[in-house]
């Protein structure tokens, strides 16, 4: 098999942040740019699509093409860019959304360059499961593995979509509570369950703090913890990070054919990437590190997880 490339469609954003002890403004934000940039580290042929206005900050273009992601996916337009501003509450799980600006995404239809439209992974990071389906449409490769985030909106407003998406892809990721609410059980086991009904082979929920638990088609379940932090900066983009980071290691295997203990390592990957994330605004500690930073911490994780 040739060597793999990925490809991730997303949101690109300037996000403006208030945490109970500091504030940002004007910062990388966005589904794809987070996961773009994680996925950097485990693999080198990264392609981002996209939209962004002409007030978007050409810092944020210059730090991910200096990380190899290739930026020719990202369209440019003369409206101003999507923009987010919320707050974290003092458990800095709880946050509260002041503004949102959909700007550029008004009327988005995702297109794929043709350069970059035959890349083995494509990683659909949150976006409208229109887009979702416009973005798998422009994707060429016979031979890919497909990955999904969503978010509650979708769930709320968009589900017979969001299906549509579910029955094409590879794996779902989603948080515990969109979990909960998708599947409509409080239980995460039939969550599970439920949710691999709808399509994928296989289900992530993502727990925050307490780490992530991946659920199989044939019975198999594994829960992988997070990285124990002092601190949380700011948690913005954490599991988009995580998405990005797991999609760059599988990337790095040998085939598309990918056994539960291939996405068992992903995760941990995964998860080690969000961890940084968590420990600055935006992206600000993730593109100081390096992929040694990665390793180093996940051999921690599996000395302080195991027995």
């Amino acid at each position: 098999m040739k060597k793999k490339s990925v490809i991730v469609g997303g949101t690109i954003a300037i996000d403006n942040v208030k945490t109970p002890s500091a504030e940002a403004s004007n910062l990388l934000g966005g589904s794809a740019a987070y996961a773009s940039l994680a996925t950097s580290f485990y693999h080198d042929s990264v392609n981002l699509v996209g939209i962004i206005g002409h007030d978007y900050p050409q810092e944020h273009l210059d730090m991910l093409s200096s990380h190899g992601v290739n930026l020719a996916g990202v369209e440019r337009s003369d409206s101003a860019s999507f923009t987010w501003s919320g707050e974290y509450m003092e458990n800095m799980n709880d946050r509260e959304t002041h503004a949102v600006a959909l700007n550029v995404l008004e009327g988005w239809e995702v297109k794929v360059p043709s350069e970059i439209s035959e890349s083995q992974i494509v990683v659909l990071a949150n976006m409208s499961p229109e887009n979702q389906l416009q973005m798998l449409e422009g994707c060429e490769s016979a031979e890919r593995y497909v990955i999904a985030d969503t978010m509650d909106l979708w769930i709320a407003i968009a589900t017979e979509k969001l299906h549509e998406v579910l029955e094409k892809i590879d794996l779902l990721v989603i948080n515990e509570s969109e979990a909960r609410e998708f599947a409509q059980t409080s239980n995460l086991v039939l969550a599970g369950e439920r949710l691999l009904a709808k399509g994928p082979e296989h289900v992530i929920i993502k727990l925050g703090e307490f780490g992530a638990m991946l659920f199989a088609k044939g019975g198999e379940v594994f829960r992988c913890p997070a990285w124990p932090l002092r601190e949380v900066a700011d948690p913005t983009g954490a599991g988009d990070s995580f998405l990005g980071g797991m999609a760059g290691y599988l990337a790095s295997l040998d085939s598309v054919a990918f056994s539960f203990d291939d996405l068992r390592q992903a995760m941990v990957r995964g998860t080690v990437a969000a961890s940084y994330t968590c420990e600055a605004f935006s992206t600000q500690k993730l593109q100081s590190i390096e992929r040694a930073d990665l390793d180093a911490r996940m051999e921690k994780l599996k000395a302080i997880s195991t027995w």
